[in-house]
């Protein structure tokens, strides 16, 4: 009896894939060029994506480090690095007094001083040179 079941499980299998590969065959004449698009379009596809990841992979960014030397050849306070610190963070002249627990005025006087030292008239400046010397992130 299993001799007969595995000789018709054969036999079904055989068909089957029979009539797939038969189908596949029809598919492949019937859609030759819709296939070698898609087959144009993966790869292209893989491509592009392959190209992306080694194009744009990107190295572990080292960690910020303060330019000691730099502060130090400016004479700028610790004070006034916490000022600057908040000021690059967008804070107004209010806020950095409440975070300084100073008053607005102290702040002024600070961020004045800030600006000599770094020889500009400006908020934005300030931080852009700050930035260009590696004294804040």
């Amino acid at each position: 009896m299993k001799r007969t079941i595995f000789i018709y499980a054969g036999v079904l299998a055989a068909s089957a894939f029979l009539l797939s590969w038969l189908e596949y065959k029809y598919v492949t004449q019937v859609f030759t060029t819709e296939i070698y698009i898609i087959l144009i379009a993966v790869g292209f596809t893989a491509l592009g994506v392959w190209a992306g990841y080694r194009l744009t992979q990107k190295n572990a960014a080292n960690p910020f480090e303060k330019n000691l030397a730099a502060l130090g050849a400016l004479g700028i306070t610790d004070r006034e690095y916490e000022a600057l610190e908040l000021l690059a963070g967008g804070m107004s002249n209010k806020e950095i007094a409440r975070a300084l627990n100073v008053s607005p005025n102290t702040v002024k006087t600070h961020l004045a001083n800030l600006y000599d030292k770094l020889e500009v008239s400006r908020r934005t400046q300030a931080i852009q040179k700050a930035r260009d010397l590696a004294l804040i992130p």
